[in-house]
């Protein structure tokens, strides 16, 4: 059977995912400017409560579907797979019906208990009605990834995005004048009208491969089976998602209280909320998209190699792909610690939001760290580990925003992020290290990287500061910048043509 390079579909989700991103800024920037940062806070309340909705009718079994077919692709069982979907759609669209009669029919009692905003119960409403087509749409994506069709999910991902910013940008209008509820209830419509596209797309392109692929093998395995399959890969993977949805909405409803108790009044609270978690965090994420994309692209690639025993594939796999997300992940921290004020007057008009974007450089590598790790640790079924995983390191968070955050403010809060994602990191590294019996270099990846990129930012600081400031002078020195950051990591042997062969996947031994 012929299969995919991984680099392929890492590429073609990359696309998917910095366009989705790029036009998503799109829509927070007119957003911010339309509602200011006391709205931005409010709908950032009601995000945590649509990651908890995606976490359980979705999150589980997008994953699991990947991996779960990949295996069974490999093997040449096509039926198996068709069973396998078929299977876990009803579990998703079972348990996305319960999901969407709760926040129907309790938005009033959730917006006022939990949110403690009545604002917010219409947004919930609309959000009750996206549930079932986001829990389908994700089984479908999930097979795709697994078979390692990449082009289908990937142009959902756009199709839903644009579809959220033209609903936007038509009912703004209408809405925002209204009020802080129908402007909330605006984004969430473009959630709903995104989701039905994206669902009928990925639907009609299943039936359609199904068709033109000739998915008629009769399955190897029982419905029993199957379902078993599902489940001891599924629960798992859902009860991590979930925990951690929980354990985020926790720590972001208590994030503006906590503000309050700093010293803060009720609008100076959600509005410090709304620049930190609205803006400047997607400003920081906005890089990891290709390292999302990786991510995904691990979870068949990995599950292919353990299902076939090919270790020298792994270790390959495992050691390409911490190469690339520490040249991702220094290389953006050195452009956000250098150029916090200039990228935020270029995206927001808000040169002074860099004194909050500054210190979330710093997190940078470990944040990508993290998604690079849990992709490779999802590929080898390692769903338990990074259940305990991510509650800890949820907990570590929780418990510094509770404690430390009344005396000291958002300082607390970007404490206790890097202590847990240092222990997440650091715990993730040693369960990989158990498994596959391969570490990261620390020249390789951590000292020539870190190197290569604060000498790539302090020479373009210097050098723009002999020219009067302009945007389209910052623009050119961001690509001077990258030119002169991939020059030193070559100078420094951190990248050579051995390492860019394993990192554009060429064919080697054990594949």
């Amino acid at each position: 059977m012929s299969r995919k390079n991984i680099i392929t579909g890492t590429l073609i989700l990359t696309c998917a995912n910095l366009i989705t991103k790029c036009m998503g800024f799109f829509y927070r920037v007119f957003m911010s400017n339309a509602i200011g940062a006391e709205g931005m806070g409010l709908y950032q309340l009601i995000l945590p409560l649509y990651m908890l909705a995606w976490s359980i009718t979705s999150a589980g079994f997008t994953t699991t579907i990947s991996h779960l077919a990949a295996q069974e692709y490999i093997r040449g069982q096509n039926g198996n797979i068709g069973r396998i979907v078929k299977q876990a759609v009803c579990l998703s669209l079972c348990a996305s019906a319960a999901v969407s009669c709760v926040l129907f029919f309790g938005a009033d009692s959730i917006a006022l208990s939990m949110l403690r905003d009545r604002r917010a119960a219409f947004s919930l409403r609309l959000l009750a009605l996206a549930v079932p087509f986001m829990a389908a749409s994700s089984c479908f994506r999930g097979f795709f990834l697994g078979i390692q069709e990449t082009l289908v999910p990937a142009f959902s991902q756009v199709l839903e995005q644009t579809v959220r910013i033209l609903t936007i940008y038509f009912l703004a209008g209408i809405f925002v004048p209204r009020g802080l509820s129908y402007a909330c209830g605006a984004a969430v419509c473009g959630i709903l009208f995104g989701e039905l596209l994206s669902c009928g797309f990925t639907v009609w392109n299943y039936f359609h491969y199904k068709r033109k692929h000739k998915f008629i093998r009769k399955p190897t395995l029982s419905s029993p089976a199957v379902l078993a399959m599902i489940l001891s890969t599924a629960l798992p993977l859902s009860a991590s998602r979930i925990a951690g949805s929980l354990l985020s909405t926790v720590e972001n409803l208590l994030i503006p209280r906590q503000l309050q108790l700093h010293g803060q009044n009720t609008v100076q609270a959600l509005s410090t909320y709304g620049e930190l978690t609205g803006m400047a965090m997607p400003l920081v994420l906005l890089p990891s998209a290709c390292l999302m994309a990786a991510s995904v692209s691990l979870v068949p690639e990995i599950s292919e190699a353990c299902a076939v025993k090919q270790d020298t594939r792994i270790s390959k796999t495992v050691s390409a792909t911490f190469l690339f997300t520490s040249v991702i992940g220094f290389g953006a921290a050195a452009l956000f610690a250098v150029f916090p004020h200039e990228i935020c007057y270029i995206v927001y008009d808000r040169a002074a939001l860099g004194q909050v974007l500054f210190p979330l450089a710093f997190l940078c590598p470990l944040l990508y760290a993290q998604t690079t790790l849990h992709g490779l640790l999802n590929g080898l079924g390692e769903q338990l580990f990074l259940f305990r995983n991510n509650i800890l390191s949820s907990c570590i968070s929780i418990a510094v925003i509770w404690f430390c955050m009344p005396a000291y403010g958002v300082a607390a809060f970007l404490g206790g992020w890097f202590l847990s994602l240092l222990f997440s990191v650091s715990c993730s590294l040693h369960r990989l290290w158990k498994r596959t019996a391969v570490l990261p270099s620390c020249r390789s990846c951590f000292f020539k990287p870190l190197l290569a990129g604060a000498a790539a930012g302090l020479i373009t600081k210097y050098c723009i500061r002999i020219f009067a400031p302009s945007k389209l002078l910052f623009l050119g020195s961001l690509c001077g910048m990258g030119i002169l950051y991939l020059l030193f990591l070559f100078l420094l042997g951190c990248l050579d043509k051995r390492m860019l062969s394993l990192l554009l996947g060429k064919k080697t031994g054990g594949r």
